[in-house]
């Protein structure tokens, strides 16, 4: 199966949205995230999960959501509604982009996806783009098998790392949660993996719905660290964000002035070092200033 849509949408913000609220769903293409993640698994209780399908087939099919970046989170592969979901929304025209798919463990859960978009979007024959899918890490095992899920799929997109599960998984305490430090080898392995395979990272949601000083620190580490944006659980959560995600103006001036520097040197013949303002320019250094530049939406001249 051949994927052609583009990868890599902005994703400095992903806000849920919980799938059996109609009002939430009336109300979210309005809240300025970069991307809606429009969730039919945590946020839809079991005896919910029909009625909420039903509800965001309606409104993704509706002129409200045209054009609005959107994926949905479906029932995990091991539930009896994963297929369901899939099947109706691999049958709608236009949207959603990409399917989340939570507690990823393996590359066999991703295939077994893969399979029912694969034949649900043969018996729909309205001709779309293949969807994208995303993979949401918050288990011991799917952390484990990161780099092999990551491997798993040309439909996927992105890696999540899902923080309120993969505690539950790990056996944390509150305080352990709460710990900034102690999630950064979980962190560093899902950014490995993602980068390894041309995937972009998402960061889990800050699990409060203040813009309080424990939410900056996370998005501010999130960010050093190189994901390409993070979760939102709250709209109030979401300019912060896209402030956060979006290079300064500081930073967008340091990565033009490095792809001039090293242009100029280009045009000279290539010949001796390449300093600007005492620091070296080489490859690698040429190679994070063009990451600046697209964040922001910019391309090199």
């Amino acid at each position: 199966m051949s994927v052609s849509t583009p990868r890599h949408a902005t994703r400095r913000s992903c806000l849920s949205v919980p799938g059996s609220s109609e009002k939430m769903l009336a109300k979210a293409p309005g809240l300025g995230a970069d991307e809606l993640i429009v969730d039919l698994e945590d946020a839809v209780a079991a005896s919910a999960k029909d009625a909420a399908r039903e509800l965001v087939v309606a409104a993704l099919g509706s002129d409200a959501w045209a054009g609005v970046p959107v994926s949905v989170r479906v029932n995990a592969p091991r539930t009896p509604w994963c297929h369901l979901d899939v099947a109706a929304l691999a049958a709608l025209p236009a949207q959603p982009a990409a399917l989340v798919v939570p507690k990823v463990e393996s590359a066999g859960d991703l295939a077994f996806v893969e399979r029912l978009l694969d034949g649900a979007e043969a018996a729909a024959g309205h001709g779309r783009p293949p969807l994208r899918v995303q993979a949401l890490i918050e288990t011991a095992a799917g952390l484990a098998n990161v780099q092999q899920i990551a491997a798993a799929s040309p439909r996927l997109d992105a890696l999540i790392l899902g923080y309120a599960d993969l505690t539950a998984s790990l056996g944390r305490t509150a305080a352990g949660a709460a710990d900034l430090d102690g999630w950064r080898p979980a962190q560093d392995a899902l950014l490995l993996a993602a980068r390894a395979h041309g995937l972009q990272a998402i960061d889990g949601p800050y699990l409060g719905v203040a813009v309080d000083d424990p939410f900056t620190a996370a998005t501010t580490r999130a960010r050093d660290l190189g994901f390409d944006g993070k979760w939102a659980i709250h709209p109030a959560q979401v300019a912060a964000l896209n402030a956060a995600f979006t290079p300064t103006d500081e930073e967008l001036s340091r990565a033009r002035a490095v792809l001039d520097a090293l242009a100029a040197a280009e045009r000279d013949g290539g010949a001796g070092a390449v300093a600007l303002d005492g620091e070296m320019l080489d490859e690698a250094i040429r190679a994070a200033a063009l990451r600046t530049l697209a964040r922001a939406g910019e391309t090199s001249a």
